[in-house]
């Protein structure tokens, strides 16, 4: 779309109202199982669940071997979806980039440090205890400081989006993240009471970001080349959908299995890390959004902006967590239950985008 082109609302592609596969409307409803299943098998099986937390991948290096091999089956393909190349029509409509940007690396990582210190340091600590309360505040930065890579296209799909330029956010932070995901982790974390580990940090960035964005673009490439574009995304992707689906299942049991006694020795903490990760999400969604309006940004690139800014990279968080406290930590749980509350509050914000679509009506694609 160029510059001097009058904009109008995207029509829909499909008649009718959009809707998710059933992996992902029921999402919540699978980590629910994966929890249930996770908890049984730690208590009924311990010596197993012992067993697999202490599979790592050098002595000492913090990073379970089982869990990084299904978080790599996740991660891959969905690294394998991104164009890098849609790069270069960044620049042309850049109003909209720069307040994902904003939003995601300087407003989300600090605000949610913010709100992790307040209700675990302050309101909640009577509840969970001064050590508890150190590492949910860390797991809720950490999922803060990752942005949502690949749920985002769904929500995007929801709203109308533009997917090309969708795609453009989505990219532009996948690759800020290689630079900026262990410096903010390190100075937010530390300042919130936990030590950091860096060498395991910069360890976790190069197994779970460096390594499978290499592969995704190596193999994207290779496979683009040898069979083209259309075969590339219609039939060989496409086979990768129960292999992610079922690492990232698989990955939920073997956590809640780690995390077993931290569960239901404090059911209640499970609600308690979810009341800040709510105010989050509604925060910066609502923030993006509304700079957007302002800015005159169209809706098909202000919802899916505002959804990126809302939603985290779960997958990457679980990990980084696992990497630098252990499996059956505070920290990792936090990242859990970003997982457990994501899909009904984004699609409460994607019903918010689309029933306020006709504020967006007169802005105009050359201000975007």
């Amino acid at each position: 779309m160029s510059a001097t082109e009058t904009y109008a609302p995207p029509v829909p592609a499909e008649a009718g109202p959009k809707r998710l596969g059933v992996f992902e409307r029921y999402l919540t409803v699978w980590v629910g199982l994966c929890m249930a299943v996770g908890v049984l098998l730690g208590r009924a099986l311990p010596g197993l669940t012992e067993g697999l937390r202490g599979l790592e991948f050098g002595s000492g290096s913090q990073i379970n071997a089982p869990i990084a091999v299904l978080i790599w089956l996740m991660i891959v393909p969905m690294m394998m979806k991104i164009d890098f190349s849609s790069l270069a029509g960044a620049t042309r409509r850049p109003k909209g980039l720069a307040v994902t940007l904003f939003v995601n690396w300087v407003v989300k990582p600090f605000s949610m440090f913010a709100l992790g210190w307040l209700f675990f340091q302050v309101l909640f600590a009577p509840l969970i205890g001064e050590e508890l309360a150190k590492q949910y505040t860390a797991g809720v930065i950490i999922l803060a400081a990752a942005p949502c890579t690949a749920m985002v296209f769904v929500w995007s799909y929801l709203t109308d989006g533009d997917p090309a330029y969708t795609l453009v956010q989505v990219a532009v932070n996948d690759l800020i993240m290689l630079v900026l995901f262990a410096p903010i982790i390190g100075l937010l974390v530390g300042v919130s009471g936990l030590a950091v580990p860096f060498n395991v940090l910069l360890t976790a960035v190069a197994v779970f970001i460096v390594v499978p964005l290499a592969a995704g673009v190596v193999l994207r490439t290779a496979l683009v080349r040898a069979k083209g574009k259309r075969w590339f995304e219609k039939s060989f992707l496409p086979r990768f959908q129960p292999v992610a689906v079922t690492a990232l299942l698989g990955t939920l049991v073997l956590i809640f299995a780690f995390q077993a006694d931290n569960i239901l020795g404090h059911p209640l903490h499970v609600v308690l890390i979810a009341v800040p990760i709510l105010i989050q999400v509604y925060f910066n969604s609502s923030l993006t959004y509304g700079l957007m309006w302002v800015l005159k940004v169209p809706h098909s690139v202000a919802a899916p902006g505002a959804l990126i800014g809302a939603s985290n990279f779960f997958e990457l968080a679980v990990a980084t967590a696992i990497a630098l406290y252990g499996p059956g930590s505070g920290a990792a749980l936090a990242t859990v239950v970003g997982v457990l509350v994501e899909v009904p509050v984004m699609l409460s914000v994607c019903a918010a985008c689309n029933r306020t679509r006709g504020w967006f009506h007169l802005a105009e694609p050359s201000a975007a």
